[in-house]
């Protein structure tokens, strides 16, 4: 479940979107003191760039949305039987509330397959919380992946914005480079472990966690108890060791093609030597900033703040001028944020689904299942 109350969290929402567009404003004042900046060389880089690779980048990630629906089809196989596709454009919708109204708008997704399937909203919010768990294992993976090709040194660089990792490296080199191209895959097979003890002993669980907790505060512990049985209830979609393989399957699947779709974004920037020669492991270094940057998605403005992380992270990584990595960032945000927005929009009109109410009724859904639950 999502724990913020909605009105405490749309106030938030606009706090953060004042506060980034403060701090937006001030290092454009800094930034244009100190760096140079040149409007001319950007519009070149836009205008050298090889859009038929950009088309294909926009390919990938519609192909990437034919995953999801079929992978979300899959996850309600023992609850109800649906054609494979029949649940894009309740994908195709949700990721454009998401990329229009914020993060906020999560719980469209799971929102729309209840109504469309008929389905409750909690068995639906169980399927969403499994298939972002299958997420990140995927991610954790492709990231360990492409560690092994990147040399302890950039691997130290690109991940050293960790606090942990930092603090390694002053300690022991070794042990930071180590855990950097290892810790995620670490930290996915720990989860992976804790899963299978959920899914065969959920209620144990469960409660051990909420008794632990309990003792801090029962009504952390409670929570937490909710929130395993919801894992539980969720991953009781696969029954079978080849229904786990099948979904892991869609879900590599799914980011490969993501990646793919950054790869040749990138390499469209041909006037620039840096991005022109970008390997696919820097791809994968590049997708994991441009996700933590997107974690906290406000409406507009968080796609400028994404734009900037990324440049940065592009300047950083393979020494792209600001111009050229100004012009991709904004590219890649297109790509893989945004193109989703006029197919989306004709999609909800012709579902006559209006993105602002169904966002607003998923999140009062949400809120009502969190409150039945503690009431529990």
């Amino acid at each position: 479940m999502w724990y913020w109350n909605g009105e405490r969290l749309k106030k938030h929402q606009w706090i953060a979107g004042l506060v980034v567009l403060a701090v937006l404003v001030a290092l454009f004042a800094w930034g244009r003191q100190r760096f140079h900046f040149d409007f001319g060389v950007f519009r070149a880089q836009v205008a050298h760039a090889e859009w038929r690779k950009i088309a294909l980048g926009v390919v990938f990630i519609y192909s990437a949305y034919i995953f999801r629906s079929v992978r979300w089809a899959l996850l309600l196989k023992h609850n109800k039987k649906v054609h494979p596709l029949s649940l894009l454009g309740t994908q195709v919708i949700g990721f454009t509330a998401i990329a229009l109204i914020g993060r906020v708008a999560d719980p469209v997704r799971p929102y729309l397959v209840s109504k469309k399937t008929g389905l409750p909203l909690s068995s639906q919010l169980a399927v969403y919380i499994v298939e972002r768990l299958f997420d990140a294992g995927s991610m954790a993976l492709i990231f360990s992946i492409a560690m092994l090709w990147i040399p302890e040194a950039e691997v130290i660089k690109a991940t050293s914005h960790s606090a942990m990792v930092s603090t390694m490296e002053l300690h022991s080199p070794f042990l930071a480079a180590f855990f950097a191209r290892y810790g995620g895959l670490a930290l996915t097979v720990s989860g992976a472990l804790f899963l299978v003890a959920v899914r065969l002993w959920g209620g144990v669980v469960a409660t051990f966690f909420e008794r632990g907790f309990g003792l801090v505060s029962k009504k952390l512990g409670t929570a937490i108890g909710e929130k395993i049985r919801t894992f539980h209830s969720g991953l009781d979609t696969m029954r079978s060791f080849s229904e786990f393989a099948v979904t892991a399957s869609l879900s590599l699947g799914m980011w490969v093609l993501i990646a793919a779709s950054y790869f040749v974004t990138c390499q469209a920037f041909a006037a620039s030597p840096e991005l022109a020669s970008i390997t696919p492991p820097k791809c994968v270094l590049l997708m994991i900033a441009s996700g933590t940057a997107s974690i906290v998605q406000l409406p507009i403005l968080g796609w400028f703040t994404q734009i900037g992380l990324v440049a940065a992270a592009l300047s950083g990584l393979i020494g792209a001028s600001a111009e050229a990595a100004t012009a991709c960032a904004a590219s890649l945000l297109l790509v893989t944020f945004l193109a989703i927005i006029p197919v989306g929009l004709i999609w909800a009109r012709f579902e006559h689904v209006s993105l602002r109410k169904v966002a607003v009724e998923s999140e009062h859904a949400d809120e009502e299942l969190s409150a039945a639950d503690a009431a529990k």
